[in-house]
């Protein structure tokens, strides 16, 4: 993508996250509201955005880039496990789980496929669909055990199964697989759903902005964690994705949805374990904030870099 259409992609998503702030502020969207935002994008936005994502004429390469993405994102998972078990072994126990969950578990779910689609299209879509497969299990899992005990296997399966994104993926791929033409009127209302799903999810964000104290929010710990979540993580994947020679969309993807901050569910699972909330909130907030600036200086380097 060019700089010109990268910055507008970037003032017009940093537009809308400051308008859900302002609506939020001035209570237009109340605390039930931002929860009735957040299922809306979750159960239905998301889902049609990335059924569609997968109504495409499959081929051999399609194949072939989606199993090494899914492998990339594994290995990234593992990464930000092990990192998560190592750097905050200093920090008192109610900060140190969300410090780890949130290195685990990015906000790509959200914020990575509007950001995909901006940068690369339908493909980059698609890709960044399959890339968070990865990311959900261990959100099911290793991230929740680090607010409570590990969930049990069959709990585990049961909530990454039930999930509508992970729902969506398997229509999606079924769809592709077989190429079975759906009605008019069905793709007719998954295309208009499904191109809410930028502007409902900036407002969404911008509304969880609006809670953080931002006098308060930047701390030598918050801070540290952005470099890991937002430079540190992203780093390690461009320099493996160059190393091996990775495909260059394949590597663009991976590495800005590498980038993306802390998951806005560490606040929530935070307030509901009992933990840091407000600790939680600045985690999720700082990153969100520092990722505007992230996020396209990391597409400036994968475009100089990549071609």
């Amino acid at each position: 993508m060019e700089l010109e259409g990268l910055m507008n992609l970037q003032l017009m998503m940093f537009l809308e996250i400051g308008i859900g702030w302002y609506l939020r502020k001035k209570n237009l969207i109340t605390e039930e509201g931002k929860k009735v935002l957040t299922d809306l994008v979750i159960d239905l936005i998301l889902p049609c955005n990335i059924i569609q994502s997968f109504m495409i004429e499959l081929n051999r390469e399609i194949l072939v880039k989606g199993l090494q993405i899914l492998i990339i994102s594994t290995a990234i998972q593992m990464f930000c496990t092990l990192l998560s078990a190592v750097c905050y072994n200093r920090v008192e126990r109610g900060k140190r789980a969300v410090l780890q969950y949130a290195t685990v578990c990015s906000n790509a779910g959200f914020l990575g496929n509007p950001v995909a689609e901006g940068l690369y299209g339908s493909m980059g879509l698609l890709y960044a669909s399959i890339y968070l497969i990865p990311q959900r299990i261990v959100m099911w899992s290793a991230g929740v055990s680090y607010f409570t005990e590990s969930p049990s296997k069959k709990e585990v399966l049961i909530k990454v199964l039930k999930h509508p994104c992970i729902i969506a993926v398997e229509i999606g791929v079924v769809l592709m697989v077989t190429q079975v033409p759906l009605p008019g009127f069905l793709v007719k209302t998954l295309g208009s759903l499904s191109s809410s799903t930028t502007p409902v999810t900036m407002l969404l964000i911008g509304s969880i902005m609006a809670g953080a104290d931002l006098k308060t929010m930047v701390t030598r710990t918050t801070a540290a964690f952005s470099v890991i979540r937002l430079i540190l993580i992203p780093m390690a994947v461009y320099g493996a994705c160059l190393l091996l020679h990775v495909d260059s969309l394949i590597a663009g993807v991976s590495v800005i949805l590498a980038a993306m901050p802390a998951g806005s569910t560490t606040a929530i699972l935070a307030a509901k374990y009992h933990r840091d909330e407000e600790f939680a909130s600045k985690c999720v907030v700082l990153t969100t904030v520092l990722s505007m600036i992230a996020i396209p200086a990391w597409s400036m380097v994968l475009t100089a870099g990549l071609g």
